[in-house]
């Protein structure tokens, strides 16, 4: 329950419209003859819910302090101003009301209900979660409480509890309008997707023309990896409003993820008709282009990424690939550099780096920037292999031995111990040279080809082919 839906006409018997109407007249024109005729507190009840019923706010509140005048001590009237105050937009006075109802009659649960949303509403939930436990001691049953105080735990970064109150408000009123739909978002918020999926479709069962529980429900089977149902789900968000950029772009990552990359470019370019330039959009656009093998309208759109947003990494980053894969190394290059300058500790970032300069044969750079990755990420073996590989290339043999024992201490593959046989010939150390290349054939055989390419000269000497169990 809102702050705006609360039962305000809770009294028995209440007046027929018809001579409701009539008595709002008498009401009015004694206001404008500013007489003092005399209205019963029934009467003053009936004729606030008329005016708050009509959104007439203002009025409505004029009524309840006449009432709260003849009635100054009943909690009642004091609620009811609150809610009055809060459809005001006067929160504050809205929470001295139910302060004031509160302090007439401590177990009103609805006084406590209402003054938890007031106070979460003005962003302080621990306040308001303290309200709600008051609310719940006296009345535990109560739906609207549990949702609430689900709803607020669940903003205090408290799934697990806020699931736990969701349930049970589920489990009171299986027809809550809104309680399925917060519990699903909270079993999101768990990683318990599987559950998460079963809310959003029972949420649907109760409103099957929620956009937003459509688009819920394909984010979450996006995250099962589920993404034709995820696309289906977005189809129905988007079948019930046409104008939701995010179903629309949530729809074209789906696509992209299950290679129709035509149709996700559609789907991003219906979000930049609807949210005009975007940086994430553009971005995303220039992705799908590189998947399809069109780098000139790639370049385009990371480039507009980028003009967007100066400090968005992600776009630099794949502007530098783009360029890079299109052989504008020095172009790309910098590229890699804005992005590092943004995020300058990220070693993927340093590595792309790293593998454009030594496509531009820009070695000593390039070695720079491998040592430089090593150093963030001392612990990624392909990093490790590239820079030893690199300095095999520069001939800087010593460094690069020590280089390969250390990728051989990350991960013994085939190819590391092939550039470590490959050095230690270069050095001359024949004998732990044959061990190493003997390691790289046993653990792939097709490596032996490798070797009769690198050293043909080598390879015609019988003794070696036969130590190296190479065809004589």
């Amino acid at each position: 329950m809102s702050m705006f839906d609360f039962e305000f006409d809770d009294h028995e018997d209440p007046i027929d419209g018809l001579r409701l109407g009539g008595v709002v007249e008498s009401y009015e024109r004694a206001l404008r003859a500013e007489s003092e005729a005399y209205f019963d507190s029934e009467t003053l009840e009936d004729i606030a819910t008329f005016y708050f019923e009509n959104d007439r706010f203002e009025d409505a509140l004029g009524v309840i302090d006449r009432l709260a005048r003849v009635q100054p001590f009943t909690s009642d009237v004091w609620l009811k101003r609150g809610v009055i105050l809060n459809s005001l937009d006067l929160h504050d006075e809205a929470i001295a009301s139910y302060k004031k109802a509160l302090a007439y009659n401590p177990m009103d649960p609805e006084a406590n209900l209402n003054l938890g949303i007031t106070l979460d509403h003005l962003g302080e939930p621990e306040e308001a979660i303290e309200a709600y436990e008051k609310a719940g001691q006296i009345d535990p049953l109560n739906d609207e409480i549990l949702f609430q105080t689900g709803v607020t735990l669940s903003k205090l970064g408290e799934p697990e509890k806020a699931a736990a109150s969701l349930r049970l408000c589920c489990e009171i009123r299986p027809d809550h309008p809104d309680a399925w739909y917060e519990l699903a978002y909270c079993y999101d918020l768990l990683v318990d997707f599987e559950r998460s999926l079963n809310c959003y479709d029972r949420q649907l069962e109760i409103d099957p023309f929620s956009s937003n529980s459509w688009y819920n429900r394909g984010i979450v089977l996006n995250r099962l990896e589920r993404y034709d149902e995820a696309i289906a789900s977005y189809d129905m968000a988007l079948a019930l409003d046409d104008d939701f950029a995010s179903a629309w772009f949530n729809r074209a990552n789906a696509l992209a993820a299950v290679g129709r990359f035509v149709d996700a470019i559609a789907g991003y370019t219906r979000v930049l008709e609807l949210e005009s330039e975007d940086a994430v959009t553009h971005c995303s656009i220039a992705s799908a282009y590189e998947e399809i093998k069109d780098s000139k309208n790639a370049e385009l759109h990371f480039r507009a990424s980028v003009a967007i947003d100066g400090d968005y990494v992600e776009a630099w980053y794949g502007l530098g690939c783009c360029l890079d894969g299109q052989g504008k190394h020095t172009e790309a290059i910098s590229c890699f550099e804005e992005s590092i300058r943004i995020k300058h500790d990220d070693p993927d970032l340093w590595y792309a780096k790293a593998d454009c300069e030594y496509n531009a044969e820009m070695i000593d750079s390039a070695l720079a920037s491998y040592r430089h990755v090593t150093k963030l990420d001392p612990k990624s073996h392909d990093a490790w292999l590239d820079y030893a590989d690199t300095l095999f290339e520069a001939k800087r043999f010593d460094k690069a031995v020590r280089a390969y024992i250390r990728a051989l201490s990350l991960n013994r593959d085939a190819d590391t111990y092939f550039g470590f046989g490959r050095v230690l010939m270069a050095l001359g150390r024949y004998r732990e040279s044959i061990s190493a290349f003997k390691a790289a054939f046993r653990l792939n055989p097709a490596k032996r080809s490798t070797f009769l390419e690198a050293y043909p000269d080598l390879c015609r000497d019988k003794h070696i082919r036969r130590i190296l169990s190479l065809p004589l």
